[in-house]
């Protein structure tokens, strides 16, 4: 059954997406950027801790677990180093992200070249 709700919230995200880009004249940047400041406004509360809990992994996977990361580090890091903290925490759960992304796009693209 986890199988099956962590598919539906990826999903219910995915078209919650889809719908904006269809029906505004955001473009995908805002969206992403949408999801990330929602994901880190729901961590505030621990409402997204709640979504991780009953859907597993499928919470892991949209961009709102990367706001959702940014502000469950930076809180653990100021609650251990106070304001410092903060910032140091605030990577310390997505370095490893950001760092794939990078290494994957430099080789990338070298591989692939730009359409026109």
């Amino acid at each position: 059954m986890l199988y099956l709700y962590s598919f539906l919230f990826t999903g219910f995200v995915c078209m919650i997406a889809q719908v904006i880009l269809d029906n505004t004249k955001l473009t995908p940047g805002h969206i992403t950027t949408i999801f990330v400041v929602v994901g880190a406004f729901l961590d505030i509360f621990s409402i997204y801790d709640r979504i991780i809990l009953y859907v597993g992994g499928g919470a892991l996977v949209p961009i709102t677990s990367f706001g959702h990361l940014l502000i469950h580090g930076a809180l653990e890091g100021a609650q251990t180093y106070g304001i410092m903290g903060m910032l140091m925490g605030m990577f310390s759960l997505t370095a490893s992200g950001i760092c794939s992304a990078i290494i994957f796009s430099f080789y990338l693209s070298l591989i692939f070249e730009p359409k026109d």
